[in-house]
């Protein structure tokens, strides 16, 4: 039996139930394949049914505020993902009159939309063969035919491509890119893969020359940067001082407590609670200064007075709604 069928096979019996499977709106295609880029299944199920349910389609999504998208995507992260969609869907609207693009080109143009998200979207959708290669696939790809190279470096990625490419069910492409995802994902897994039921078992290169654990090859991880940030909360007759983070850095558009960076976590000032936020390439160590007065500071650039009891109504990053949790339990 040919890969494609013995995968595909496979699949038939032991996909995964998603609230997205077997859905063929390019849009929602669109929507889970964003959300599942830096979340876990689990975690990524509750927030697509959220956002579909607050902008069922492109045109909702585009006719939103900013700051209601990044409301809706709070607590996910990477903010940056729902910024690109909304910018995106915008695009959509003006540049192909609303209509999701067809073709594997224009879907790749769209803003925050990479290879795998427009080769997912084109063969879902559009039942075009365009192989979606991510994190599961490579894994599967690298251990069943032997890519020993390191799969961080472009020209090992491409190589894999090729290999799906070539094996790619042109009849159900779609079928074909979502079995190879779920192969991966639960039974081909980083850690204890199923190896000893795989309908793979003979032909396995890792299996038969005990590699399993070893591949896919993988570098290093270059160290995490860690940053400090110091949150001043000023509380005066049931008022607070809140900023818009507005440089082009994490949380960029995202509201916070009064900040100032620096270099360590130490301060002279007594704090009242401190969270530890790891991200992908840093770790912020976030302190939070409450102080009570007769009267707020002033406000500077970007910064402005709320309602205490209205602060809910602003998207923000995890460590200041951790933060608030805390605080309203005292």
């Amino acid at each position: 039996m040919a890969f494609a069928d013995t995968l595909i096979a496979w699949y038939e019996v032991h996909k995964r139930d998603l609230p997205w499977r077997g859905e063929t709106d390019p849009y929602k295609i669109w929507v889970s394949e964003i959300i599942l880029q830096q979340t876990r299944v689990q975690q990524g199920w509750e927030y697509y049914l959220r956002f579909i349910n607050n902008f069922p389609d492109v045109k909702a999504l585009a006719e939103s505020d900013e700051e209601r998208v990044l409301k809706v995507w709070q607590g996910l992260g990477y903010y940056s993902r729902a910024r690109n969609m909304h910018a995106a869907a915008r695009d959509i609207m003006t540049k192909h009159h609303g209509q999701f693009p067809q073709e594997y080109d224009k879907i790749l143009a769209l803003k925050g939309v990479g290879k795998y998200t427009a080769a997912a979207i084109a063969s879902i959708a559009f039942h075009l063969p365009y192989p979606a290669v991510d994190g599961n696939v490579i894994r599967v790809v690298s251990r069943l035919f032997g890519i020993c190279d390191d799969v961080a470096q472009p020209a090992t990625v491409k190589r894999i491509t090729e290999i799906c490419n070539k094996h790619i069910d042109r009849e159900q492409p779609g079928v074909f890119n979502q079995a190879a995802m779920d192969f991966g994902a639960t039974h081909c897994t980083p850690k204890n893969p199923k190896c000893v039921e795989c309908p793979f078992a003979t032909t396995c290169y890792a299996l038969k020359n005990q590699l399993t654990e070893v591949l896919p090859v993988k570098k290093k991880k270059t160290g995490q940067r860690h940053r400090y940030f110091h949150y001043y909360v000023y509380i005066s007759d049931n008022k607070t001082i809140i900023e818009k983070r507005t440089a082009n850095d994490i949380w960029r558009n995202m509201y916070q407590f009064p900040l100032i960076e620096k270099d360590s976590e130490t301060s002279s000032e007594p704090s009242e609670y401190t969270i530890r936020e790891v991200l992908s390439h840093q770790i912020i160590h976030a302190t939070f200064y409450v102080k009570i007065a007769k009267k707020l500071p002033e406000t500077s650039e970007n910064q402005f007075v709320i309602d205490f009891d209205n602060i809910h109504d602003y998207p923000m990053p995890k460590v200041m709604t951790e933060f608030l949790k805390v605080l309203e339990t005292k």
